[in-house]
């Protein structure tokens, strides 16, 4: 790494994400906390387990159908904390503001964020702001962090240890909105007016599920690099094949004629209101009941299974054959988050 230099593509959540947090940051923080490699950091405080977990946001356009930065970190760190088991109790917020950036767009988010958090159930009790010189930054980037408590009982489902062959792999519903949802306001595409962001917090939701049974086995929350990027993950980390079927994978018409103009591939494409969670079998019923009842998750479909075969994930495609499915070195669509 001595005569590299980081890439835009260093940031996708991808193959160039992972070498450079095992390169650079893993090798020189390392302790068994960090070591989980999971959304967030399970640990004991006073006692008590607790999940902890940051995130820095710096999505461009600040503002797109369904969102905007301030709403997006809200529920990024909810949901971080969320797919861990955890419940969200408190957040935190720091903004890096460039000079010149309008107070009304900063009003406009900050609204954002103070709703957000109130329809999630969580307080933003500390922060910090700065301010640059005009252009030394793009505008405005947030970053937030975020803890949570185990009720009793409630395990972590960060780890992939607990995953093993024959469990079912579950979304919560369409794929892909969010990453074209940006893409269209970026682009300024009026022709797909009615692709929206999924942007939401998720602890509502899971909760439901995780009160309900306790046969979930991991969850992860699909943002950079979408469904795709998460099943690849698990397979490599756990040490387990998981084949999904093309056919049964929520996409939205609408986005997947986007990715097929643009040449996206809807598995690898971010978004910001989808859990992905792998369950015993015989739960799966239960936990799409439950998903149904709630609108976030009323789309809510089986989309694979865990398999004996280590470390792969195929998928079945829709004209029969099979696809190897592959982490991408780096991001078709960069900044979304």
């Amino acid at each position: 790494m001595e005569n590299k230099v980081i890439l835009l593509n260093h940031g996708s959540g991808g193959r160039l994400t992972h070498q450079l947090i095992d390169s650079v940051f893993a090798s020189r923080f390392s302790n068994p906390v960090l070591e989980q490699r999971s959304d967030s950091a399970v640990m004991n405080i006073g006692g008590e387990r607790a999940a902890f977990t940051t995130d820095s946001f710096v999505v461009n356009p600040l503002f797109f159908p369904g969102g905007d930065i301030g709403k997006l970190s809200v529920c990024g760190t909810v949901n971080d904390l969320a797919v861990s088991g955890a419940t969200p109790l408190a957040l935190s917020a720091s903004f890096i503001i460039e000079e010149g950036f309008p107070f009304s767009d900063l009003e406009r988010i900050a609204d954002s964020m103070a709703k957000t958090a109130l329809e999630a159930g969580v307080s933003i009790v500390t922060g910090d702001t700065k301010v640059v010189n005009r252009g030394k930054a793009d505008r405005l980037f947030i970053t937030t962090a975020g803890i949570g408590s185990f009720r009793n009982g409630r395990a972590c489902t960060g780890s992939c240890e607990g995953v093993k062959p024959g469990d079912v792999v579950i979304v919560n519903g369409f794929l892909g909105d969010h990453g074209m949802a940006i893409l269209a306001a970026r682009e300024g595409m009026t022709f797909s007016a009615d692709v929206k962001s999924d942007c939401a917090a998720l602890n509502r939701i899971i909760a439901d599920v995780l009160d309900k049974t306790d046969a979930v086995a991991f969850m992860r929350d699909a943002t950079r690099g979408g469904l795709g990027t998460v099943l690849c993950e698990l397979a490599e980390d756990g040490g387990v094949g998981i084949e999904i079927d093309e056919k049964a994978l929520p996409v939205r018409k609408a986005v997947r004629g986007m990715c097929d103009m643009f040449g996206f591939d809807p598995l690898f494409i971010a978004n910001e209101g989808k859990v992905v969670m792998v369950v015993r079998e015989e739960a799966a019923p239960l936990v799409l009941d439950i998903m149904r009842k709630n609108p976030q998750g009323k789309d809510a479909a089986i989309v694979g299974r865990v398999t004996d075969e280590a470390s792969k994930v195929k998928m079945k495609t829709v004209v029969g054959g099979t696809r190897i499915i592959s982490m991408p070195a780096g991001d078709q669509l960069p900044r979304i988050c």
